[in-house]
């Protein structure tokens, strides 16, 4: 016996999922209401009006179908997945997004097995809909980790599989190998809203990214893609003859046989810049900020001019400061405000670099220049007074006069 179970995914859930608890929710009071008490009518009430009939669907069926099961295993396998996988995908989504795109998901899977079922065949079950949401966390997470349990006859271990191969596997072997051979009739036709589904979450998905109606960050499949394309211009360009000396030495370069090893090691800092972005965002996310600081400083061993998104440098700057850490504080803080000049926030944060520079590290070019740039743009009376008061400080520091305005 070998049973595969799927136990929780590693990606953030930033915000409570409350739309895929309630759809959990509906999907047990459904079972409970029309599977467990096993009333006659009820029976024939599912079976009649709320089943997805191929050959002649109502409009309601497209909707009705998702919220009712066959038996509770069906039921079970379902919830599981949509446990999983569509926690991850409501948080990223939001609340109403979320639930339009699951009842689309579920609409859509009900239309791919109405065109290819041969003969009048009835469908029920969730399985479409959570087959979009499972290749919609495949767009959004692709680099995650699943926790799945492994039982194989009396032993049980619990073993982290990237979800790319999880949902893969499951997508091509099981779905369009294996299932297909186990069953017939209806069960074999209903693959069909499956792969529908799959086919549904995984481009509505990825449209939704390319243009900007999900947030983009470094971990999504179109970011994955990106640093691939790069890597691989990366290796055309350094295959030219004497492109990598070119690259290192300019214009005075000679032109010396391709490097082999040298294009190796440049990919692989490529690999431990993305993993070391990925550990600190990971960690930022536990809120475990010494371990966001710790791979931020592998980070800038590696390339000290990396820079986080605004969000991520921000927290790892702030981080610095409330630890005390006044000379990584400034430094975070000024890459900051270098990678995001326009930021909203950049006046404020200019002010309190500028204060760092000359209360902590008793830097006062550096202060001067920060607190004059942060008065051209700062708004608020209080800390506009608070500008004044540190540039006055510091001019006189510096053997100069304030400016008033």
């Amino acid at each position: 016996m070998l049973v595969v179970l799927p136990i929780r995914t590693e990606s953030a859930i930033r915000r409570l999922p409350l739309v895929n608890y309630g759809l959990i929710g509906v999907n047990v009071f459904c079972f409970m209401l029309f599977n467990v008490l096993s009333a006659a009518p009820l029976i024939a009430f599912k079976t009649r009006v709320l089943a997805l009939h191929s050959a002649e669907p109502a409009f309601h069926e497209f909707f009705s179908y998702q919220f009712v099961h066959a038996d509770a295993m069906h039921l079970l396998g379902n919830m599981l997945f949509l446990w999983v996988f569509g926690n991850s995908v409501n948080s990223k989504m939001g609340d109403v997004p979320y639930l339009l795109f699951y009842l689309a998901g579920g609409v859509f899977s009900g239309w791919g097995f109405s065109a290819v079922t041969p003969g009048p065949t009835d469908l029920v079950g969730a399985s479409g809909a959570i087959a979009s949401v499972t290749t919609a966390y495949l767009v959004l997470f692709p680099r995650s980790r699943i926790l799945v349990l492994l039982w194989v006859f009396i032993f049980i271990h619990f073993i982290q599989v990237p979800a790319m191969l999880m949902i893969g596997l499951k997508i091509i072997v099981w779905d369009n190998i294996i299932a297909p051979g186990l069953h017939s009739g209806q069960d074999a036709v209903a693959n069909s809203a499956h792969l529908a589904g799959y086919f549904f979450g995984f481009v509505s998905a990825l449209g939704m990214l390319l243009v900007r109606a999900l947030p983009r960050d470094q971990f999504d499949i179109l970011a994955l893609w990106k640093r691939w394309h790069q890597r691989r211009e990366f290796a055309s360009a350094m295959g030219k003859p004497g492109a990598a000396e070119g690259a290192q030495f300019g214009s005075v370069a000679r032109v010396a046989p391709v490097d082999a090893k040298q294009r190796a090691l440049e990919e692989k800092r490529l690999d431990d810049i993305t993993s070391a972005k990925t550990k600190i965002v990971e960690s930022l996310e536990r809120e475990d900020l010494e371990a966001a600081v710790r791979s931020y400083e592998a980070l800038l061993a590696i390339d000290a001019n990396q820079c986080l998104s605004e969000r991520h440098q921000l927290a790892v700057a702030r981080g610095y400061y409330g630890n005390g850490q006044s000379p990584q504080a400034a430094a975070a803080f000024e890459r900051f405000v270098s990678c995001y000049p326009n930021a909203a926030d950049s006046g404020d944060l200019r002010l309190l670099l500028g204060i760092i520079y000359a209360r902590d590290l008793s830097q006062y070019e550096a202060a001067d220049k920060h607190l004059a740039q942060s008065l051209k743009t700062l708004r608020d009376p209080a800390r506009l007074g608070q500008c004044r008061e540190w540039l006055e400080r510091v001019r006189e520091a510096l053997g100069r006069v304030a400016p008033d305005g």
